[in-house]
């Protein structure tokens, strides 16, 4: 042990320790400030260094933290310091499998000086009665196993060679199988245990064991005893080398493994007999997976190009079908061109069999190419036999109409026996089915596209300044149809009606609801309908048509020339908006989806578009689905549209198609618009909307005028001018019939005009004690910098106002 001054013992414990067959170690404290933060190794005897794998004077000096990093983690290293500090010894049984420490150790560690003394016994190795309860249990265990064990080590000559083993540990079986008991074996030679080894190869294979470490595993019979046994050999420990040895017997296995055997070589015949019917069913199973996944008439004769025929075991194969009392070509494989050309049309009273099964719908079998010649005796219109020496005439029949002929040919001549007709005709009859499946989607196919085209604009107004273009991309195939739609509406007076949106389903009743609502959000925008309402009517629209079907659609009344735009959103992904200051989505008020309630209120949102902008519309088909959550499509989306290298809009949305937007693959309909303005803006800011004669509008007014103060900066006049308005507005929906148009203009100052229908000047009235009546003019005169009212030429009046400009 260290003594008090953190130095060694004295060579004769030294020594002692050198010669045990354990390991020792001493090792000293490293403080810092006072407190124990590691240990240096001090000393290490030789079994402690086959233990650990590594040469002494690699571990002397050496730190625990560097030598054992994992030490510092594993709770060993806290276990050292507390010996130390606590002065009490601790045993500890741990199992390490790390590049640097490998075992089943027992540990019993003991204070001395300022350090320890740690004396480990690796358990795999244990060869006397072990010290701890860990080992008792590991001997108690192997003693009870079922298996025989024992553990030898190697005898080696002074060139390394092994020439022997000693018995280190058996178990109780492994010793009453020599018929000894286990002291009398432990630490006996193999030579002397058993000499026999030798003579049946035994030894030599301990000693490959040992010396290369490959594992071994055999069965040895005894048939002297009847009995065969299962031996595992493997290299055990590190250090010198040992060979961990278990034998079992197997007897009842082996004796059941040769039953089986034989019980399986009698099922080989059954099995012989039955692999013709298992092929037939193999190549019916085969076509008919093939046959069912494929949807058109392509997919049909592809199938049966590559499965169908090799599954009729034919080396030519053609496909006619039915068409106006003719045979048509549709399909062949592995015949010559100077057949083809005669197959391509044929008429029915043709000689060539084909014909007749088509008009008789019962099969035709040709055994030799001198029946196939009796058939078609004139050579002139006689269709070429090819390679072929024997045929199948297969008519594809569904439900008792006949759609044509399958023609197989072979090479050889051949008889067409009760089975194999019975499976060409199953193979007919598949692809029949399959060919008639195709027919029908591809007819509904031709309509659903034809009812698709139809239902989306086929081309899109042209608007001065204002460039645009469309992407439509449908995910469902065949006859379903998707609800995704877009359209711009030339407005009038240099405004613009921008819509995209989605019909809930993928089926012609969600395309005709589409269809519905398009027609109808663009009958109430031509009728100049401000955004929040038209959505609004289109809402009541569908819960009257369609009570369970549920839409999104974002609707925009754009105008390039002031710069503005002014959008409603149900339930649907707000447009996008690039400008020289990158991409972001618009911020507009939302409302609910159109169908999900009467009571739905939809608020809409003004704001600025400069010039050289772009506007992208969109369906959720392109930002998200179950497995893509709407945000991270949202930021994709974002990211894509900065970076289009181009303003020109198709540019931009080819850009933005190839990029790594969205779910992929796409699991639902895509519809994409994108605008870029042209137009700067002539003139002081301006802003002009029109609104209906009806009381709703006095609120959507105050909205727009809030927004669009807002975005020109000028916050503080915005309560002034929004009571000023409403004063104005109102009067002139109460009062008037008809529309009402504000039109905001920021110059020196801002002003407020409202054009209505009536000619009538605004007239001062003795307010009412009792109400508000007749306080309009007062509350204008008083918080306006001027106001007035002037006819207009083509009729009705204009009342102002002016505000100073913040």
């Amino acid at each position: 042990m260290l003594d008090d001054a953190g130095g060694l013992p004295d060579a004769r414990l030294l020594a002692m320790l050198d010669d045990d067959r354990q390991g020792w170690v001493l090792a000293r404290s490293v403080r810092e400030d006072g407190r124990i933060v590691d240990f240096e190794l001090a000393y290490i005897n030789d079994a402690g260094c086959r233990f650990v794998g590594r040469p002494r004077e690699e571990l002397i000096g050496g730190r625990y933290r560097h030598l054992w990093p994992e030490m510092g983690y594993d709770g060993t290293l806290p276990l050292y310091i507390a010996v130390v500090e606590t002065g009490r010894p601790l045993t500890r049984t741990v199992y390490h499998d790390r590049p640097t420490l490998q075992g089943h150790f027992e540990l019993r560690i003991s204070p001395f000086g300022d350090g320890f003394g740690a004396r480990f016994v690796d358990l795999r190795q244990v060869t006397v009665v072990p010290q701890s309860g860990g080992g008792t249990r590991l001997h108690d265990a192997l003693d009870a196993a079922f298996d025989g064990f024992t553990l030898l080590r190697a005898v080696t000559d002074e060139t390394g060679a092994v020439v022997d083993f000693v018995c280190d540990y058996v178990n109780q079986l492994g010793a009453r199988l020599v018929g000894r008991t286990p002291d009398a074996v432990i630490g006996q030679r193999l030579s002397d245990i058993s000499p026999g080894s030798w003579n049946n190869g035994l030894f030599d294979r301990y000693r490959s064991v040992a010396e290369t470490g490959e594992p071994i595993r055999e069965q040895r019979a005894y048939p002297r005893i009847g009995q065969v046994w299962e031996v595992k050999m493997a290299r055990a420990g590190v250090g010198a080398p040992a060979v961990a040895v278990s034998f079992r017997e197997v007897t009842d296995q082996v004796e059941q493994e040769r039953h089986l055997a034989a019980v399986a070589e009698k099922a080989e015949e059954a099995a012989a007999r039955a692999t013709e019917a298992a092929a037939r069913a193999t190549a019916l199973q085969t076509a008919t997976t093939a046959l069912v996944a494929a949807s058109t008439t392509a997919e049909v004769y592809a199938a049966i190009g590559s499965v169908l025929r090799p599954s009729a075991g034919g080396q030519g194969l053609a496909l006619l079908l039915l068409h106006e009392h003719r045979l048509h070509l549709r399909y062949h494989d592995g015949y010559e061109p100077d057949v083809v050309a005669r197959l391509r049309e044929l008429p029915l009273d043709h000689p060539y069999p084909a014909t007749a099964v088509a008009r008789t719908g019962h099969p035709l079998y040709l055994t030799s190419l001198e029946q196939f010649r009796a058939a078609q005796p004139d050579p002139v219109t006689a269709v070429p036999a090819g390679e072929r020496q024997a045929w199948a005439f297969l008519p594809l029949t569904v439900a008792g109409e006949v759609l044509g002929t399958l023609v197989v040919g072979y090479r050889n001549p051949r008889d067409f026996d009760y089975d194999e007709q019975a499976m060409l005709m199953a193979l007919a009859g598949l692809g029949a089915q399959a060919l008639q499946r195709a027919l029908l989607f591809e007819a509904r196919t031709t309509l659903a596209s034809a009812l698709q085209r139809a239902l989306l604009p086929a081309t899109l107004p042209h608007v001065p300044g204002l460039r645009h273009a469309a992407r439509y991309l449908p995910w469902t195939h065949g006859a379903d149809v998707g609800g995704d739609w877009y359209d711009i509406i030339d407005l009038g007076d240099g405004a613009v009606g921008i819509v995209i949106g989605d019909v809930a389903g993928h089926n012609a009743t969600a395309a005709a609801t589409m269809g519905q609502v398009r027609n109808a959000l663009r009958a109430y925008a031509t009728e100049r309908h401000n955004p929040a309402s038209v959505v609004h009517h289109v809402n009541q629209l569908l819960l009257d048509m369609h009570p369970d079907t549920i839409a999104t659609c974002c609707y925009l009344q754009l105008h390039p020339a002031e710069g503005t735009v002014t959008a409603v959103t149900a339930g649907h992904p707000p447009p996008m908006l690039r400008t020289a200051d990158g991409a972001e989505p618009l911020r507009l008020r939302t409302g609910p989806p159109l169908g999900v309630t009467p009571d739905a209120v939809y608020l809409d949102t003004t704001l600025l578009v400069p010039p050289a902008a772009q506007l992208l519309l969109y369906t959720d088909g392109l930002v998200e689905d179950r497995r893509h959550p709407i945000d991270r499509g949202l930021r994709e989306l974002c990211a894509a549209l900065h970076d289009a290298p181009t303003r020109d809009p198709g540019g931009t949305l080819d850009h933005i198609l190839a990029s790594d937007v969205g779910p992929r693959p796409r699991s639902d309909d895509v519809a994409v618009l994108c605008l870029t303005s042209d137009t700067v803006p002539d003139g002081p800011p301006t802003a002009r909307r029109r609104f209906r004669g009806e009381a709703i509008s006095a609120s959507a007014a105050r909205r727009f005028a809030a927004d669009v103060l807002t975005a020109w900066h000028q916050p503080q006049i915005v309560d002034d001018a929004l009571l000023l308005l409403d004063e104005v507005i109102t009067n002139a929906i109460q009062h008037t019939v008809g529309d009402v148009t504000v039109e905001l203009r920021l110059g020196e100052h801002l002003r407020v005009t409202v054009h209505d229908a009536s000619n009538r000047p605004p007239q001062p009235r003795d307010p009412d004690t009792d109400t508000d009546n007749g306080r309009g003019l007062y509350i204008i005169e008083r918080l306006a910098a001027a106001w007035g009212s002037e006819p207009v030429a083509t009729g009705g009046k204009l009342v102002w106002f002016d505000l100073p400009r913040a």
